[in-house]
This record gives C-alpha cells, sequence and structure tokens, in this order.
C-alpha cells in the first residue's frame, strides 16, 4: 500500500494532490526551490525539503534530487502533478528502478504517446479517428514531401514529432513554401526538444479543441468521464475549459468516447489521461495524448462526482476501478478559468506580493489555488496563480455562476487576467456554445 506519497510539483496542483492524500490517510512530503519555502502545501505536509535554488532545472526538474529527497523522507510513491517532470518518460523509469511508485503511466506508455509520430500510428492501429496527413517522419524526399503536400490539400501543417505546448508548428498554405517550411521546422525542433523529426497534417480552418478524460488500471479495466471544450485558446494555450462542451450529441460523445477506452487497453495505459482531439463538422481528429492529470480536471470531476487525484493514487496502488462505463453519469455544466499573474491586455507576467486576496462563494463555486495575502508570486515559473471553476445545473448558469464569481474575487498587489475572462464570458459568440481555437485570439486582435 502507498503510505507516502513525494509531491514532486509545487503550486495549486500541488496542493490539490496533498488534499487527496490526506483524505485518503496518506502522508504526504513536499519538495520545494528555495523561492518556493512559504507554499502553502509546504507548510500543511507531514515531511518539506528544498531540492534546490529557483530555477527549475536545478529544483524540481532536477531527477536526482527528487528521488534522494523521497530516499531521505521513506516515501513509497512519488505524484508528478502536470508540468515539469510529469511526461519525462526518462523520469517515471528513474522513479520505479529507485524502488518508488510513478504515479502515472508507466515510462514505455509516456514514450510511446509523447512522439507525436509514434502516437499518431498508434491511435491509427487502435482505431482512433486522426488528423490526414503523413504516416510518419518526413523524409528527405523533396518531391514525395510535395507530392503528399498535395494529396492532403492545403493548406497544411508541419509539426516538431516531440513538440508541445503550441511550439514546433507552421502552417503552409501553398507548395512553393512547403520544402523551406519543412527545413525550418525541422532545424526548430532540433534546437529546442533535441529531435528533428517533423510531420504533416492537414491544417483544419476551424476546429474546435475537444478532449475526453480516461482513467484506466492495469487490470484491463477502462472508462472515459465525457469530453472537455478547451477552445477558447491564446497562442495555443487554454484559458477556459468547460464540460461538457457544446454540441457534442450523446451519440458522438459515445463514439468517440469508446475509441480512446479501447485505446487504452490495446496500449496498456495505467492512469489517468486525456486524448486531444480538434473536432470539426461533426468529426474527431486526434492530436495527441498528455498521459497526466490535467490542468482542467476539476471540471470533469464536477459533473461526474469521480476524484481523479485519489484514482490516480488508487491505479498506482494496483487497485482495480472502483466503476464502469455504465455507472458512469454527468451532472449539468462546469467551466473553470485559469487564473495568472498577468497584464490582462499585454499578458506580461505581473509577479509580486499579494496584499489583498478575497476568494469567491456561492452556489456552485470551487476554488483551486495556493495564493493568500502576503504571498509572493516568484517570477521564475508559469505565471498561473489559481482556478476559479462554476458548477451549475446548467450551462447559462454556471456562466452566471463564474461571471459573479470573478466580480467577488479581489486579487490585489499584482495584475491578474481576470478583466479578460469577465470580457469573454459576456461575449455573445461564447455564451452561445461551439467557438474554434482562433476565436479568442480574432477577437483581441480585433479590439486592438
Amino acid at each position: 500500500m502507498i503510505k507516502k506519497v513525494l509531491i514532486a510539483n509545487r503550486g495549486e496542483i500541488a496542493l490539490r494532490i496533498l488534499r487527496a492524500c490526506k483524505e485518503k490517510n496518506i502522508s504526504t512530503v513536499a519538495v520545494y526551490s528555495t523561492a518556493d519555502r512559504d507554499l502553502k502545501h509546504v507548510l500543511l505536509a507531514d515531511d518539506s525539503i528544498c531540492i534546490g535554488p529557483p530555477q527549475s532545472f536545478s529544483s524540481y526538474l532536477n531527477m536526482p534530487q527528487l528521488i534522494a529527497a523521497a530516499e531521505l523522507t521513506d516515501a513509497d510513491a512519488i505524484h508528478p502533478g502536470y508540468g515539469f517532470l510529469a511526461e519525462n518518460a526518462d523520469f517515471a523509469e528513474r522513479v520505479e528502478e529507485s524502488g518508488f511508485i510513478f504515479i502515472g503511466p508507466r515510462a514505455e506508455t509516456i514514450r510511446l504517446m509523447g512522439d507525436k509520430v509514434s502516437a499518431k500510428k498508434a491511435m491509427i492501429e487502435a482505431g482512433v479517428p486522426c488528423v490526414p496527413g503523413s504516416p510518419g517522419a518526413l523524409t528527405d524526399d523533396a518531391n514525395a514531401n510535395l507530392k503528399l503536400g498535395e494529396e492532403i490539400g492545403y493548406p497544411v501543417i508541419i509539426k516538431a514529432s516531440g513538440g508541445g505546448g503550441g511550439r514546433g508548428m507552421r502552417v503552409v498554405h501553398k507548395a512553393e513554401d512547403l520544402l523551406s517550411s519543412i527545413e525550418l521546422t525541422k532545424a526548430e525542433a532540433s534546437a529546442a526538444f533535441g529531435n528533428p523529426m517533423v510531420y504533416m497534417e492537414k491544417f483544419l480552418e476551424k476546429p474546435r479543441h475537444v478532449e475526453i478524460q480516461v482513467l484506466s488500471d492495469e487490470h484491463g479495466n477502462a472508462v472515459f468521464l465525457g469530453e472537455r471544450d478547451c477552445s477558447m485558446q491564446r497562442r495555443h494555450q487554454k484559458v477556459i475549459e468547460e464540460a461538457l462542451a457544446p454540441g457534442i450529441t450523446d451519440e458522438e460523445r459515445a463514439r468517440i468516447g469508446e475509441s480512446c477506452v479501447n485505446a487504452c487497453k490495446r496500449i496498456g495505459y495505467r492512469g489517468a489521461g486525456t486524448f486531444e482531439f480538434l473536432y470539426e463538422n461533426g468529426e474527431f481528429y486526434f492530436i495527441e495524448m498528455n498521459t497526466r492529470i490535467q490542468v482542467e480536471h476539476p471540471v470533469t470531476e464536477l459533473i461526474t462526482g469521480i476524484d481523479l487525484v485519489r484514482a490516480q493514487i488508487d491505479i498506482a496502488d494496483g487497485k482495480p476501478l472502483k466503476f464502469t462505463q455504465e455507472d458512469i453519469t454527468y451532472t449539468g455544466h462546469a467551466i473553470e478559468c485559469r487564473i495568472n499573474a498577468e497584464d490582462p491586455k499585454t499578458f506580461l507576467p505581473s509577479p509580486g506580493t499579494i496584499t489583498t486576496f478575497v476568494p469567491p462563494g456561492g452556489p456552485g463555486i470551487r476554488v483551486d489555488t495556493h495564493i493568500y495575502a502576503g504571498y509572493k508570486v516568484p517570477p521564475y515559473y508559469d505565471s498561473m496563480v489559481g482556478k476559479i471553476i462554476a458548477h451549475g445545473p446548467t450551462r447559462e448558469i454556471a456562466i452566471a455562476r463564474l461571471r459573479n464569481a470573478l466580480q467577488e474575487t479581489v486579487i490585489e498587489g499584482i495584475k491578474t487576467n481576470i478583466p479578460l475572462h469577465l470580457k469573454i464570458l459576456n461575449d455573445p459568440n461564447f455564451i452561445k456554445g461551439g467557438t474554434d481555437i482562433h476565436y479568442l485570439e480574432k477577437m483581441l486582435k480585433a479590439e486592438d
């Protein structure tokens, strides 16, 4: 049994994991950089240990330090949260080789799904619908690449096999730009990810970003927990997420969900995971799988009543899922806003001391955050300082509750993107539902 978990992360997700462990009477170990000694979960954990200076590569990305911390504190397992080393196959491998349980998928699964070429190949074999494109990595054969571009049809997009977070992608609108775009993307991919492989796909003009949450254990059981719409994005980064996705029919949900469950069983997936799709004209097209807990997991928890972090721990502990697909039901609608410490107009980070913090309340409101009055937001990490989530019997009520919650929230001493969220929640097209992934950037550009 898992009796002590080392939380290899920081901020709101670290606090979220700590709370789940406390519910299960599991002891916790908090690791922290010298910039994070005053984080809430560090103060609440059973043990805490400093793992290095503020820079991530010397602390939260330092594998030997993290494993040494687990050894020093007699931890049984390590939970990576999201970001940092959560999808690093080498870390998962080193954790288990050192005698600890990695609360996540096996290293070989992370490797398989972390490389977009091998992931797409595996999904095609599993019957998951994919974007039309190259069967694998592009070769150096210029004529073959030009022919492939014509067969797929322009515009196409060149993607780095090891890319992510919106990096390593280039859209090509005409054949004469294809070869130079391939070479540029290869060079960027090699420099950014250490992997020059790229592939080609059809570029969808107005897709939505719809993702499927799954849970799968090592006993051959797997379920899907509905879908989330994450189309409201800026520079490929999600801003608002909701569940269920507006306009998706029960038949579409069942069809794509069952294909994801079959894929989990085929690849021997273990843990929580998310299949990400582009959705256009009633069709789903696989783009990648995130082999970890997602930032937006609360919206799924609120509509299903299933604690995903507890489920992660149980699965890592070797326990079978406690429910079948027939047990999964959806209640109401949930929407999440990512609260970032940034200027709402320029989007520049806004680190500093929070002088006042008044969180919102009311029916259906959940606040996942690590901040408090007097907390210093450091400049070294991602700017997200929390999430405000609203749940209601309908989408309209969830939007109204979230709007009220944002208006009630007081965060002084730093700038936040709350004004941007209020702007989105009052936008007629967002209220209608079904906006595509380009909508927010077009909206902001029109205002400028």
